[in-house]
């Protein structure tokens, strides 16, 4: 049986509770350990956004890429709500289809970094329209994945029509 949109939201906010762990650690370490890595996000916008790629983006999609995958099975929050991702024939998710779901299903998080990096050093220039095109994207990525995972008859966000996965309740 498919997994609803509240089922797969519940085991969400019970990973999103890992992440937030992970960034007060982050923070921590940021702020009271090695206060000299606030440097990284000071300087070049570039540089600001490729640091804050690998300390937040890239840990948190390895842990649902690994942990979702067939490596891993399922995700903390998955196990703790009794669902899984799986591929057409129940067979578990291979590591690189894993991977494209999870780059599909972070990218209007991604693309909210690279805005807020850009609107943080914007200055007294005029908006740029293409700033405006980034955030409706952002919100219409997020707005199809609900309202896929809704609607669709097998409960399929947008990212797991394109990746061809499935979030199944486990027997």
């Amino acid at each position: 049986m498919n997994a609803s949109f509240l089922l797969r939201f519940k085991a969400f906010m019970i990973d999103y509770i890992l992440i937030l762990v992970y960034l007060v650690v982050l923070f921590i370490i940021n702020v009271f350990l090695f206060p000299g890595l606030q440097e990284f996000f000071k300087g070049s916008v570039v540089v600001a956004q490729f640091t804050g790629f690998l300390m937040v983006t890239l840990p948190v999609s390895l842990y649902f890429i690994i942990s979702d995958s067939k490596i891993g099975g399922q995700s903390f929050g998955k196990r703790k709500s009794g669902i899984r991702v799986i591929r057409k024939n129940e067979e578990a998710v291979s590591l690189l289809q894993m991977a494209f779901r999870t780059l599909v299903k972070f990218l209007p998080w991604e693309l909210s970094h690279f805005l807020v990096y850009r609107l943080m050093y914007l200055g007294d220039i005029e908006f740029p329209f293409a700033y405006t095109l980034i955030g409706g994207l952002i919100y219409a990525l997020m707005i199809s994945y609900i309202l896929t995972c809704i609607f669709t008859k097998k409960k399929q966000s947008l990212y797991d029509i394109l990746a061809k996965t499935y979030v199944v309740k486990v027997q």
